[in-house]
């Protein structure tokens, strides 16, 4: 089925883009956590010599690279089914019914989940776009980039649903060799 091995290239070069994203997500995850450790020892620090080496702005940043973490990390999350599974009975079924019960759940539940997270959100980031908006903290970070990982994150859902979807049809109609 030369259609089946088209998506399923296609599939794998997702894959290999989510796993990249995974990779720099879980750099993001280091840096918050050094840069939260660093906000607690410079405040500490600060009441015994009377300066303040933390800032909002270094607070922010935890938050901002928290927010991108949970965001970008959820399309990796889903290519390595390390999301939460209600798994009362899928675990005891073949891997053919397992398949059809995640094509049916990503097409009627995660695909259409996304599109609705796009639509609910373009029109709060174009504003915040549109305002410049910034934090209302003294020496705050600019809100509108973090604000756009919100549809980018559910964009880059669909791409990785889209994946898993193609999978497990690969699955189903016995093309599974090549799907992982």
């Amino acid at each position: 089925m030369p259609v089946m091995r088209v998506l399923l290239s296609l599939s794998a070069l997702i894959d290999r883009f989510s796993r990249l994203l995974g990779a720099v997500v879980s750099w993001m995850c280091l840096l918050m956590v050094l840069i939260g450790a660093f906000n607690a020892i410079a405040r500490y620090a600060g009441r015994f010599i009377g300066f303040n080496f933390s800032s909002n702005a270094m607070l922010e940043t935890q938050w901002y690279l928290f927010a991108a973490l949970f965001l970008l990390g959820a399309s990796w999350t889903l290519q390595q089914d390390a999301h939460v599974r209600v798994d009362v009975l899928f675990g005891r079924l073949s891997k053919k019914h397992r398949a059809i019960i995640d094509v049916v759940g990503g097409l009627l539940f995660l695909l259409p989940f996304c599109i609705f997270g796009i639509w609910a959100s373009v029109d709060y980031v174009l504003h915040s776009w549109q305002e410049w908006e910034v934090s209302p903290d003294p020496g705050g970070l600019p809100r509108y980039p973090i604000k756009t990982l919100i549809p980018t994150a559910f964009a880059l859902l669909i791409l990785q649903g889209t994946s898993e979807i193609i999978k497990r049809v690969a699955i189903i109609v016995d093309h599974d060799e090549e799907a992982a």
